[in-house]
């Protein structure tokens, strides 16, 4: 048996490659902490952007008329290259299955599948259109330590704020009820609040500041009332802020989370010293940075 597609026994028998290119691939495809990791990730980001470009120029009617068949062979040049990446991911991962499955596996595939249905298919041009979803792919790609350091501390203030926010979320919803019918009272059909759903439209506009002014006040008291929706609506923008970042405030990182990856449930961001995975209790791999793989 090649000793190249032979898996190690340990780290709870999920079949992780002890050498070869297998092995090597996963490092650079799925962890950021090597430098071909880093240069992976960059390279791949900018590709994703440049095809963005090109779906967003191809939608423009002058650009496509002038510019269609050069559009079109970058087209095929980028669904070549998530092509191939979107292999070798299936080909390095333990369960490729599994991966196909994940959030961001159905995003890699929909990244090349509608160019091939457009062309096999031309009824289906319209799926063209999906392939914006590529930048869905960047929130993957920016992994750094910095990044998932950053968003881990949001998630997590976010998740601890989770109650506060739904309690002033709830406010704000019986303000623009009350104030919106209030305002339907007041006004009246007449004066273009021809229902109370419209009214509330009116109030969720006036309270967030907005302000189309497809419906306005035509009454002195009217105006009162337009008014107090607009001091609520400043007074109240900041509340959510405040209470993520006093959340922020009362959240103390004590160490940088990494790109390390489990190999059974590929979920990212495990601490250096974690032994198994916070997701799915899996053992992880030893942690492997530049400096320990050359050594």
């Amino acid at each position: 048996m090649d000793t190249a597609d032979t898996y190690s026994p340990g780290e709870g028998g999920y079949g992780r490659p002890v050498s070869g290119w297998r092995l090597r691939t996963y490092i650079i495809i799925f962890e950021a902490d090597t430098r071909l990791g880093r240069w992976f990730d960059l390279t791949l980001i900018w590709v994703i952007l440049a095809s963005v470009a090109v779906v967003l120029l191809d939608s423009m009617e002058s650009v496509h008329a002038k510019y269609a068949g050069v559009l079109n062979r970058l087209e095929w040049g980028f669904t070549l290259v998530f092509t191939i990446e979107y292999v070798l991911r299936l080909a390095c991962v333990r369960h490729p299955l599994r991966y196909a499955k994940s959030f961001y596996g159905i995003i890699d595939l929909l990244a090349v599948l509608p160019t091939y249905l457009a062309a096999l298919v031309p009824g289906l041009h319209a799926l063209l259109d999906v392939r914006v979803l590529r930048l869905l792919r960047l929130f993957r790609l920016l992994k750094l330590a910095h990044y998932v350091a950053e968003y881990g501390a949001l998630a997590r203030a976010l998740y601890a704020s989770r109650r506060k926010i739904f309690v002033f979320l709830s406010f704000v919803l019986m303000v623009v009820l009350i104030m919106g019918t209030l305002m339907y009272v007041v006004e009246g059909p007449s004066n273009g609040f021809t229902s109370i759903p419209l009214a509330v439209y009116w109030a969720v506009t006036t309270m967030t500041t907005v302000g189309f002014g497809d419906i306005t006040p035509h009454t002195d008291l009217g105006r009162v009332v337009a008014s107090i929706m607009m001091l609520l609506g400043w007074g109240t923008l900041a509340v959510p802020t405040g209470i993520v970042s006093a959340e922020f405030t009362a959240q103390r990182m004590l160490r940088v989370p990494t790109t390390r990856t489990c190999h059974e449930c590929l979920s990212e961001g495990h601490m250096p010293g974690a032994k198994f995975c916070r997701d799915c209790g899996a053992p992880l791999p030893p942690y492997q940075t530049e400096a320990t793989k050359t050594s």
